[in-house]
């Protein structure tokens, strides 16, 4: 065992080393604890075999402790705290009822009018809150009360909330599309600007399924009806700081007058004026601080580890290996390709999302550009009709919102938890039953954006 240990090349170490971690993730060992005790581990026994234990044992320290400071410190990660904290300062100044009582008066004369409603409302406030679990909390409240009172389903209201939650992911700012461009190195703002059209896609195909559901069996959702063409409009100005955050955000980021990160403290300066004008009081201030700290710590724990892992594989030469393996493979890149999806439907079972992404994307980002053709394929070349810094951006779309299909996947759909924790009167089987419509959804959103790359690619490249 131990001349093994000794022996051993960069190759078989990371097998081993990565079962080791897949079979800790399992037995519920939190990704971010089991990803850094993985990567260190690697990193030792690769050096130890290379050069002795005792110098192998202080480079890998070494190496191990400056991760967290060189990433802590880039642009990129510093997005993440300003968006989440938009979110939650968007709901103390009001603006989450403020929107969905605009869509209510707008589109509740459709069938299941307060349901698209919902999905709407959700997707506006997407646009100012990069989490989706946020989203699903603050709509659980706002939005299933009304539902309830209108005569809703309980399930249905329950399931709408939790899949509208989802659009978050996408439509930027999104948090989890900063944690793809991080581990994958490309650009922060194409990839948010990439989510903005499949994001509004999604959202449309969300309210098709509402009203289609609210067709066929009109007990589970009627129509709101009354209001004047007088209320629409005088519901429209509560709206309008949502409307001024999301236009200083494509400022900043489509038209290049600042960065990602500017935009970011921007809108979270702008949010925070007009819950202060809204009536909010410090210590509520205080708990939208400590919650967005705390979000904030497990995602930057999680990236930690998951960046001294990515840092041993690349010793350990894992992601070239399985990309040639991949690219080997004789069959359709296509087929290839739904057989890497289907692994992430099975894996968002038992992980959240964030977490799934930072454990695979390592190894499955570079397999996907090999698929196409490589780093420098042109789009007429390449597998998938896009060339590769498309694919990059493409793949990072599709995955992302895998990862939405991953929140109300059961047994783990952290959405459907979150709102059966708000409503005690809604037990999470029946958020699950109630949510099991948007699966179809989800995957005709999954199937449209594989056929079509252009919804992704087509806003980026006028930037």
């Amino acid at each position: 065992m131990i001349e093994f240990m000794s022996t051993a090349q960069p190759l078989q170490i990371g097998v081993i080393v990565s079962c080791v971690m897949l079979f800790f993730v399992f037995i519920g060992v939190r990704v971010a604890f089991a990803t850094a005790g993985a990567g260190f581990l690697g990193l030792v026994w690769i050096f130890s075999a290379k050069m002795g234990f005792e110098k192998g044992f202080i480079v890998a320290v070494k190496m191990a402790g400056t991760i967290p400071h060189s990433k802590a410190t880039t642009l990129s990660l510093s997005l993440i705290p300003t968006f989440i904290l938009i979110g939650y300062l968007a709901y103390h100044a009001g603006l989450t009822k403020a929107l969905f009582e605009a869509a209510k008066r707008w589109l509740g004369w459709l069938p299941g009018g307060l349901g698209v409603a919902t999905v709407f409302s959700t997707a506006g406030f997407a646009a100012v809150s990069g989490a989706s679990v946020a989203t699903s909390a603050v709509f659980a409240r706002v939005a299933i009360p009304e539902m309830l009172k209108m005569g809703y389903d309980k399930r249905f209201a329950a399931g709408v909330v939790a899949a509208g939650g989802t659009l978050a992911s996408l439509i930027p700012p999104s948090a989890i599309l900063v944690i793809y461009a991080i581990i994958v190195e490309q650009d922060v703002g194409t990839l948010l600007m990439a989510g903005f059209i499949p994001g509004i896609v999604s959202a449309f195909i969300y309210g098709g399924l509402v009203v289609v559901l609210a067709l066929m069996n009109k007990d589970l959702g009627p129509p709101v009806r009354g209001f004047t063409w007088k209320q629409r409009f005088e519901s429209i100005p509560g709206t309008l700081p949502i409307f001024f955050v999301v236009f200083i955000i494509m400022i900043c980021i489509y038209g290049g007058v600042g960065t990602p990160t500017e935009a970011g403290a921007l809108g979270a300066g702008v949010i925070m004026a007009m819950a202060f004008y809204k009536g909010m009081r410090w210590s509520t201030l205080k708990d939208a601080l400590m919650e967005s700290s705390k979000l904030t710590v497990m995602i930057f724990t999680m990236i930690w580890g998951v960046l001294l892992y990515v840092r041993f594989l690349g010793f350990a030469d894992l992601p070239n290996a399985f990309s040639a393996w991949i690219a080997g493979i004789d069959q359709s890149p296509y087929i290839t390709l739904l057989f890497i999806l289907m692994a992430y439907a099975v894996l968002g079972m038992f992980m959240d999302a964030i977490g799934m992404l930072l454990l695979t994307l390592p190894v499955v980002y570079p397999a996907i550009i090999a698929l196409n053709g490589g780093e420098f394929v042109t789009a007429a070349d390449s597998a998938f009709g896009v060339s590769s810094a498309g694919c990059a951006i493409w793949f990072g779309i599709i995955v992302v919102k895998m990862a939405e299909l991953c929140l109300i996947t059961p047994p783990i759909g952290l959405n459907c938890f979150v709102v059966a924790g708000v409503r005690k009167d809604i037990s999470v089987q029946d958020v699950f039953r109630g949510v099991t419509p948007f699966f179809a959804a989800d995957v005709l959103t999954i199937a449209v954006l594989i056929a079509v790359p252009s919804i992704v690619l087509w806003l980026p490249s006028t930037m």
